[in-house]
C-alpha cells in the first residue's frame, strides 16, 4: 500500500517491494524484523484508527503495515458508527499479511476474547455480573452479559416466576454457575445471589430482632389466615387477628403483596427462627376506657358490618362493635331476621344499653333511638273503643288482629261469641279477613291489647234470653251432646240448656244415652234460669207424657194416638 492512500497528516508505512528497490538500510530492516517477532497471530494488540472509509476502517497497530477491519464491527445496534479517526482500539491479529501485504485484524474477535477473559475471572472469583434479559427460550431466559448466556427458569428468583415475559428488558446482577468457552456455553443464576443476600440480611436481622420492637418489612405472601412479612432475610407471620382492632374478612382488605409496612414483634423464637408480628398493636387498644366514650343511654351513629340470625353488629369506631339484638330493632315490627330491617353498610342510630369491657361486648338498641309508640297506646286505643283490623294469625286460644303496622290485638276465643261455644277461632274467622272489635284492655308494659268480637253486639243474655225463656214454660230443643251427668239441648242458635240426668225420668237413669240420643228433638220444661251464669236448667220428667216426644212434622192427632198405642204394645 502506498503513502497516498493514507491521510496527509499520517506517515504511511513503506511497502516491502518499494523498500527492496530503494534499498532500505540495514538498521531499518532490523527494526521491522524485530517488530514482526514481537507479535503473533491470535494476539490482541493496541491500534489507532487512521481512516474510516465507506465499508472498512484502516487501523495502525505500529508495525510495517496497517490493517483493515469491516466498518460493521464499529456500528452500534442502532446502526450508528461508534468510532472516529484517532481513536485507540483493541484488535485481534488474525493474519500478519494477506495477498495485498496488509495485516488482517478483527475488533469483534478482540472484544469477544476480552469479554471471555473477564467472564472467566468473574467465574473463578464467584462474583456478580450484570446482565440484561433479552428474551425467552425453552426452559428459561436469554441474557446479554457481553455475550449471550442462559438463565434457567429455576434460577430466576427465590420463588418460581409465573410470567417470565415481564422480566424482558430488565437488568439484574447474576452469578455465573457454569462456563465453557470452547462450546460458548454460559449458565447464570440470579437465585444464588439472592440467597446469599438473604442469608446476610437474615444474620443482621436475627442479631437485632427483639420482642416489642417496631420493624419494617415487605408483604411477601397473603393467605386466608394472615400475611407473611419479609423482615430482611427472615419471614414473620402477621395473623389476621393481629391486623386490625376492627373486623376484617380477609387480609387482602388491608394489604397487597409488595406493600411495605411497619409491624411490632409480638413473639420471637430465636432457636426456631419464628416470628409473630402485630399491625394493630401500633395503636392503643380502643377498648381501653370504652365505658367513658360510650356511656349507657347515650345515642351514637354506627355502621352495620355483619349480621347473624340473632342480630346485627354495628361498628362504632375501628375496633369497637356492638350487637343490636333482633329484639331491640323495632318497637312494633316482628323482626324474623336482621336483614328485614338493615343491610351491611347501613348507617344506623343506636343507643348503648350495656357495656362489658372485660369481654369486649357492647349491647345496643335501635328502637331506643326512636319514640316508643306503646307509650301512647292508651290514648290511641282507649278501652271501649271500636276498632277495625285485619286477622293476621289464628291460634288455638284466639285470633291476632293487626290494628296498624306492628300493633296487634288479641281476640280470645272466649270473647268471640255471646252464645256459641267456640272450639277454634277458624269457626268464625279467616286469616286476612277484616273484622270490627272492641278494645277490652290495654297492657302498656307488656305491649298487649285485648279485643272482643262479641262485644260489638248486644249480649242476648242481658235482655233477650231472660225475656224469652221463663221458668215453668215448655220449650222445644234438640240434643246436641251427652255427658255422664246429663245432656245439652240447643234451644236456638247459641242458646243451650242442661237436661240433668236426674231430670230425664221419674225412674233412676244410669246413662243419659239410655233415654235420649244426640239429634233427638224434645219438648222440655224450663226449671231454672240464671242470666248472670248464662245457664238454663231443663227437665224432661216435668213434662207430661203427651208432650215429651215431639211428633213428626205433619202428623195428625189420630195418627199420633195410633203410634203411641203401637209403642205401648211393643213395650
Amino acid at each position: 500500500m502506498t503513502g497516498e492512500s493514507v491521510g496527509a497528516d499520517v506517515q504511511p508505512s513503506q511497502d516491502p517491494e518499494e523498500m527492496e528497490t530503494s534499498g532500505p538500510s540495514p538498521e531499518m530492516r532490523a527494526i521491522y524484523e524485530q517488530s514482526l517477532r514481537d507479535i503473533a497471530e491470535g494476539d490482541i494488540v493496541k491500534g489507532h484508527i487512521l481512516e474510516i472509509r465507506e465499508d472498512v476502517v484502516l487501523v495502525d497497530i505500529g508495525y510495517k503495515s496497517e490493517g483493515l477491519i469491516p466498518l460493521r464491527e464499529f456500528r452500534s445496534p442502532s446502526g450508528e458508527v461508534t468510532a472516529k479517526v484517532g481513536d485507540a482500539v483493541d484488535v485481534y491479529l488474525e493474519q500478519r499479511e494477506d495477498s495485498d501485504g496488509l495485516i488482517v485484524l478483527s475488533r469483534e474477535k478482540a472484544e469477544k476474547i476480552k469479554i471471555w477473559e473477564e467472564l472467566s475471572q468473574v467465574y473463578e472469583k464467584g462474583g456478580p455480573i450484570s446482565g440484561t434479559i433479552l428474551g425467552r427460550t425453552k426452559g428459561g431466559l436469554i441474557v446479554d452479559i457481553g455475550v449471550r448466556a442462559f438463565l434457567p427458569g429455576s434460577q430466576v428468583d427465590l420463588r418460581p416466576v409465573r410470567d417470565l415475559d415481564k422480566l424482558i428488558g430488565k437488568a439484574f446482577p447474576m452469578k455465573i454457575i457454569k462456563l465453557n468457552q470452547k462450546r460458548g456455553n454460559i449458565v447464570l443464576s440470579r437465585r444464588e445471589l439472592l440467597e446469599e443476600e438473604r442469608k446476610h440480611l437474615k444474620e443482621e436481622t436475627l442479631a437485632t430482632l427483639a420482642e416489642g420492637k417496631r420493624v419494617r418489612g415487605k408483604i411477601k405472601n397473603i393467605t386466608e389466615y394472615g400475611a407473611f412479612v419479609d423482615l430482611g432475610g427472615l419471614d414473620g407471620l402477621l395473623h389476621i387477628t393481629d391486623m386490625s382492632w376492627g373486623r376484617i374478612g380477609h387480609p387482602s382488605e388491608l394489604f397487597q403483596v409488595g406493600d411495605e409496612i411497619e409491624v411490632v414483634v409480638l413473639k420471637f423464637d430465636r432457636a426456631n427462627e419464628r416470628v409473630s408480628l402485630g399491625y394493630k398493636q401500633r395503636l392503643p387498644d380502643p377498648w381501653e376506657a370504652v365505658e367513658q366514650r360510650y356511656p349507657v343511654g347515650a345515642k351514637f351513629r354506627g355502621k352495620v358490618v355483619s349480621m347473624t340470625d340473632y342480630g346485627a353488629f354495628v361498628e362504632l369506631e375501628e375496633g369497637v362493635e356492638g350487637l343490636v339484638h333482633i329484639s331491640e330493632m323495632s318497637w312494633t315490627q316482628r323482626v324474623k331476621h336482621p336483614s328485614k330491617v338493615v343491610a351491611i353498610g347501613d348507617l344506623v342510630e343506636v343507643v348503648v344499653l350495656d357495656v362489658d369491657r372485660g369481654n369486649k361486648r357492647i349491647s345496643l338498641g335501635m328502637r331506643q333511638a326512636e319514640p316508643n309508640p306503646w307509650n301512647f297506646i292508651e290514648e290511641r286505643y282507649p278501652v271501649g273503643t271500636r276498632v277495625e283490623g285485619r286477622v293476621r294469625n289464628l291460634a288455638d286460644f284466639g285470633a291476632f288482629v293487626e290494628l296498624e303496622e306492628g300493633i296487634d290485638g288479641l281476640i280470645h276465643i272466649s270473647d268471640m261469641s255471646w252464645t256459641k261455644r267456640i272450639r277454634h277461632p277458624s269457626e268464625l274467622l279467616k286469616k286476612g279477613e277484616k273484622v270490627e272489635a272492641v278494645v277490652l284492655h290495654v297492657d302498656k308494659a307488656n305491649h298487649r291489647i285485648s279485643l272482643g268480637l262479641k262485644q260489638v253486639q248486644q249480649d242476648p243474655w242481658q235482655d233477650a234470653v231472660p225475656e224469652k225463656y221463663k221458668v215453668g214454660m215448655d220449650v222445644r230443643g234438640k240434643v246436641i251432646r251427652t255427658t255422664d251427668f246429663g245432656a245439652f239441648v240447643e234451644l236456638e242458635d247459641g242458646v243451650e240448656g242442661l237436661l240433668h240426668v236426674s231430670e230425664l225420668s221419674h225412674e233412676r237413669v244410669n246413662k243419659p244415652d239410655d233415654v235420649v240420643q244426640v239429634g233427638q228433638e224434645l219438648i222440655l220444661k224450663v226449671i231454672k234460669l240464671d242470666a248472670e251464669e248464662r245457664k238454663i236448667g231443663l227437665s224432661l220428667r216435668a213434662v207430661g207424657d203427651s208432650l215429651r216426644d215431639v211428633p213428626p212434622e205433619g202428623e195428625t192427632g189420630h195418627a199420633r194416638k195410633r203410634r203411641r198405642q203401637e209403642d205401648a204394645e211393643e213395650e
